[in-house]
């Protein structure tokens, strides 16, 4: 009897814990969106503090390999758009630095280690240059690529997808003396080797450039929300925004993850349902960034970081029950003038970090420039490098319905 009695215990204590798990599988961060602290994440900022080699970029962000932004321990691939390459002798930047517009690095473990990451810059002949440019029957070095937001997709083999912008200098001499010419989606096969010589590249067929008309840069940013990404409460769209007008206003498409290069299966947010016409798109937001994220943050609430206006100093987030919205009023995170006083520079761009944040809270990176760029570089060669910020939201713990 005491035989049987014990056996029953053991496999009741066997059963235990997987009655326990399922429990705690099914409680549910409860999160106050307007109630966060905001501080700057100097582990993260000093990452991309170096004095040889790659010094500065911007651009940045983050895919883990896995394709899922909830995994432990994963490695991931950071994108930078123009990148800067030399050697800094105490504050000052030595004679023979160079400029290519995209470079890559890669991080082990998502950890924010300097012996952990490793910055890769392609060369040809002992030259640096880009590891992605437009693939054209002329090349034209006033025509290159700057990179979008990507993810890795478990629907295709764990590829990498990356969107890129298609720019051209003006050669005008304003601030800002380039356009856009081209949207495109990169695709580099996941078992491929650096510089990714066997990546395809495809033009997305949603703009004409040559009407003068408004064009939506698709790729500000992308969110996976598919069961293969690890997503809770996934609808098994691949989100891509994109940014259109001088008003930068937002937009979406979605399709599903396996179909990404299947332009004629994208859809557009109207804001009332998915149409099949691009020119439908109806703004989620206005004066976003050309960079920027949507994420998940708790159950039924959905956070769109960005910059206000691209280049002002307010990092704010809109929240919504979708990620589409309908997008609530602005909340004002943090203000980079905070930390960037000198008048010399602009911050822009910034975004959430999904894959290196812990639950509860956002990790953002924002970059730093200047309209004075090659004549004060020399003299402040780190400035062209991310800032990284922490914001922590007011949460609970409830039992949930998963």
């Amino acid at each position: 009897m005491k035989y049987y009695m014990l056996l029953l215990m053991v496999i009741l204590a066997s059963c235990t814990p997987k009655t326990s798990e399922k429990e705690k599988a099914t409680e549910e961060l409860q999160i106050n969106e307007n109630e966060f602290t905001a501080e700057p994440a100097p582990e993260w900022t000093n990452l991309f503090l170096r004095k040889y080699g790659w010094f500065g970029g911007d651009g940045i962000f983050a895919i883990p390999f896995s394709g899922k932004d909830s995994q432990k321990g994963d490695s991931l691939i950071f994108l930078f758009s123009d990148t800067m390459i030399g050697e800094i002798n105490g504050e000052k930047l030595k004679p023979g630095y160079v400029m290519i517009n995209n470079s890559i690095a890669v991080l082990k473990d998502k950890t924010p280690d300097s012996t952990r990451i490793t910055f890769k810059m392609a060369k040809e002949n002992e030259t640096y240059k880009a590891i992605f440019t437009p693939k054209t029957d002329k090349p034209d070095k006033d025509t290159y690529f700057w990179l979008g937001d990507g993810f890795a997709n478990p629907a295709a083999n764990k590829d990498i997808f990356v969107f890129a912008y298609k720019i051209s200098n003006t050669n005008d001499k304003s601030d800002f003396p380039f356009k856009e010419t081209g949207n495109a989606l990169i695709r580099i096969p996941a078992n491929s080797k650096f510089p990714y010589t066997d990546q395809t590249q495809t033009e997305l067929p949603f703009n004409n450039y040559k009407t003068g008309e408004e064009t939506i840069s698709f790729g500000a940013g992308v969110f996976n929300n598919s069961e293969s990404a690890g997503e809770l409460d996934a609808d098994g769209f691949v989100y891509v925004y994109g940014t259109k007008g001088v008003n930068k206003r937002l937009v979406s498409a979605r399709v599903k993850p396996d179909a990404i290069e299947s332009f004629g299966q994208w859809e557009f947010w109207d804001g009332k349902s998915w149409a099949k016409d691009v020119k439908s798109a109806a703004a989620l937001s206005d004066s976003v960034s050309n960079e920027m994220s949507v994420s998940r943050l708790a159950k039924g609430k959905y956070a769109l970081v960005y910059q206000l206006g691209g280049i002002f100093p307010d990092i704010c987030m809109q929240v919504g029950p979708t990620p589409v919205g309908p997008f609530g009023p602005r909340i004002t995170l943090y203000k980079t003038s905070a930390d960037i006083s000198d008048p010399d520079l602009f911050t822009y761009n910034a975004k959430a970090h999904p894959a290196l944040s812990e639950e509860g809270e956002l990790l953002i990176s924002y970059n730093v420039n200047s309209f004075k760029f090659f004549k004060i570089v020399e003299n402040k060669p780190n400035l062209y490098r991310p800032r990284f910020i922490r914001v922590k939201f007011k949460a609970q713990t409830k039992p949930g319905n998963h």
